[in-house]
């Protein structure tokens, strides 16, 4: 995490109790930073009573006094863990929803959004009707397909939800590819029929449309983006796009999704993560263990970042205790990505 001067470390946690409260201990680079008695179910926010120096900052968290009985187990659940320069200034990751930001609004500078912790549980639906049955701290659902009622509901259960959204690429059928110029439309993506890599070079003509994008994304109170196909210059685009290409526009997505108090996830650009992780706030990735894939996604659990990874192919058993080992929220997920999944942790 990155602090400015003067900021203060804040903490989103509930607890379960049993026979006492729940311990809460954390520590700003190895160092103790805080120690508190976690009373009662309900989510309650605590800050650190002294500031954090500014710069890059390690913070863990974790139980002091794990207890388990027959019937109960003493545990501790993080919603959200920020650092918040004193008047409101500077670069919050917090844990709280982002304020509202007004559609169109965004400047580059960053807002107040949501940091998602590391071993934060997820689903994943893209088609089908939505199950809001699924036990997940956070949703990865459609942007357009998805009514701020859902979005509103998810919240009311204690969740987060992310907004799914091509970036890179041309969907036929979404309400505004009328809108994309044909000029910036190339080469078809593999194996799905319609669709069209972006010239992601031309910012001045893909930017309006995507700030749009995200300005539906936050104004139907999603609380970060997952911007897919954003790996164009390592395919066959129609393009002769380059690696910088690519990272100057990853980078503007980014900037422009923070600007409007959205997390933002990186997608299966797995040879330029260690470029792009102090940019993005998790990643998704795809089959990275069946390609042999999953180291690159190092720098971002080395920075205590989510890692949300799925297979669609194999026994989940094959994959599973390296998933767990890595950091890495993992799971097992029909191509169709419907409501099933099996996951790992």
């Amino acid at each position: 995490m990155h602090a400015r001067e003067g900021s203060t470390l804040t903490i989103t946690v509930r607890g379960r109790s049993c026979s006492g409260a729940p311990r809460l201990v954390a520590t700003v680079d190895g160092r103790r930073a805080m120690a508190i008695s976690v009373k009662g179910r309900r989510w309650r926010t605590v800050s650190l009573p002294h500031g954090v120096a500014a710069g890059a900052h390690t913070v863990r968290l974790r139980l002091a006094n794990p207890h388990r009985t027959s019937h109960c187990r003493r545990s501790l659940h993080v919603r959200g863990v920020s650092l918040t320069a004193s008047g409101g200034a500077g670069a919050p990751q917090g844990g709280a929803p982002a304020s509202p930001r007004a559609p169109g609004g965004a400047t580059g500078a960053a807002a107040p959004r949501w940091i998602a912790a590391q071993r934060t549980t997820w689903q994943w639906q893209l088609s089908g009707t939505l199950d809001q049955s699924v036990a997940a701290d956070m949703y990865d659902i459609d942007l357009f397909d998805t009514p701020a009622s859902t979005v509103a509901a998810l919240h009311a259960q204690g969740r987060r939800a992310t907004c799914y959204v091509d970036a890179g690429s041309y969907e036929p059928g979404r309400p505004d590819s009328g809108t994309l110029p044909a000029a910036v439309l190339g080469a078809g993506v593999d194996g799905w029929p319609g669709e069209k890599w972006l010239d992601i070079r031309r910012i001045d003509a893909l930017g309006p449309i995507m700030r749009s994008r995200l300005d539906l994304c936050k104004s139907k109170g999603f609380d970060a983006v997952e911007a897919d196909n954003v790996d164009g210059y390592s395919n066959s685009s129609g393009f002769p796009l380059t690696a910088d290409d690519q990272l100057r526009y990853n980078r503007f997505l980014a900037s422009e999704a923070h600007a409007r108090g959205l997390s933002i996830a990186l997608k299966n650009d797995f040879d330029q993560v260690a470029q792009l992780q102090p940019d993005f706030d998790f990643a998704i990735s795809e089959q990275c263990f069946e390609y042999n894939e999953c180291g690159s996604l190092k720098p971002f659990t080395a920075a205590g970042k989510p890692v949300f990874e799925v297979e669609y192919g194999g026994d989940p058993a094959s994959y599973c205790a390296q998933a767990n080992a890595a950091g890495f929220m993992a799971m097992a997920k029909r191509m169709s990505l419907d409501a099933w999944r099996q996951q790992c942790w």
